[in-house]
């Protein structure tokens, strides 16, 4: 079966600045991305259409002509899958990730559905006797070359995965449904809530609370971080702390890029909206629903304004814009630490989100 995950511009922009970046079907949700759960559910080979910037990428412009379409930003699960074997397109009624708080806000069922998924018919590597488990042991995952020692898992609320080579070190407190993928590192007495996943590579520290990291992300060290999404290749300095509750309780307003204004949520709780390759120096706070574009380099004391737009730095005081190249040297330096390349491709796509970026400041 070829399917191709296609896109609207309404829909690819009130995902920015996460889609910046990547195709709606490369978004993480649960513990895979959106792209690999149809893969998964329907062994099927999966083509992406995009926006032109971003076409090269994956490189799939041209597909099987019997390929079935299907909109990038419906969740797949079983239940659907199953219609689209038996031929029912029809998605009206399906669950769509449509908002950037989307993401956060159905993340526990993903998890829960990915958890399944993946680890039916499948055995466990052994959990240590060191780890003290709240709940179940069947609702604990833990994938080939990981390591948990000495931390408290609860699995009560939903489910614990912990990806090949993620590391959950001594007095972590994971309360499920919580997935760390591939090399992903819960440090030393973290605290963790869920519905939380770590992409792979991200390392965590501190508090967090229902939380989406796609990738390559750092939260290292104390701070909170609660109903916020994080792209790849941030870096939240030790301190940094995140507003996801307005003192008043009031409803929340998020920035939303094809508006070009702060538009109402119906939510109470809404943290910290981050894309690629943005920075927070130690001790930064943030307001509640803050949205930080691409390129973002923020620090110094008190609360920059809760919309900054891409390539940009500074604080409370103001921003200014950032040179690409000052940018692209710091991405060089990031991405080496993982043994990743700042590609020719990337460059490119970089310039034109900047021309594009421009529209939004």
């Amino acid at each position: 079966m070829n399917i191709v995950l296609y896109e609207t511009k309404e829909t690819r922009d009130n995902l920015l600045p996460i889609t910046f970046t990547r195709s709606i079907a490369d978004i993480r949700l649960g513990i895979l991305t959106l792209r690999e759960k149809w893969e998964k559910y329907l062994g099927a080979t999966c083509y992406i259409d995009t926006v032109d910037y971003l076409q090269e990428k994956y490189n799939d412009r041209e597909y099987p002509q019997d390929a079935i379409r299907i909109p990038s930003n419906v969740i797949p699960n079983a239940a659907i899958a199953k219609k689209v074997l038996e031929g029912d397109l029809d998605f009206e009624n399906a669950e769509k990730i449509v908002w950037l708080y989307d993401i956060f806000l159905k993340n526990h069922k993903a998890l829960e559905e990915d958890f399944e998924l993946l680890t039916r018919g499948r055995e466990s590597q052994p959990i240590d006797p060191s780890n003290t488990v709240i709940g179940s042991h069947s609702k604990i995952f833990i994938e080939e070359g990981a390591e948990v020692t000495g931390a408290f898992l609860n699995v009560k609320e939903g489910p614990i995965y912990i990806g090949k080579d993620a590391v959950v070190m001594e007095a972590a407190a994971l309360r499920g449904p919580i997935a760390l993928c591939e090399h992903a590192q819960a440090k030393l007495g973290c605290k963790i809530y869920g519905a939380t996943t770590l992409g792979p590579y991200c390392k965590v520290g501190g508090e967090l609370s229902n939380v989406v990291m796609i990738g390559y992300s750092n939260k290292g060290h104390d701070g909170f971080l609660g109903n916020a999404v994080i792209g790849e290749w941030c870096n939240l300095g030790g301190g940094t702390t995140a507003s996801n509750l307005k003192n008043d309780y009031s409803e929340i307003k998020l920035w939303n890029y094809p508006a070009h204004r702060f538009l109402r949520t119906g939510l109470q709780f809404c943290g910290l909206m981050m894309g690629d390759h943005s920075k927070a120096g130690i001790n930064t706070m943030f307001n509640t629903a803050t949205v930080v574009g691409v390129g973002v380099n923020i620090y110094g004391s008190g609360f920059p304004r809760p919309f900054v737009a891409s390539f940009s730095e500074g604080g409370a005081a103001g921003v200014t814009d950032v040179s690409l190249s000052k940018f692209f040297d710091t991405a060089r330096r990031v991405m080496a630490r993982r043994n990743k390349e700042l590609t020719d491709f990337d460059i490119q796509m970089f310039n034109k989100i900047n021309e594009i970026a421009d529209r939004y400041k």
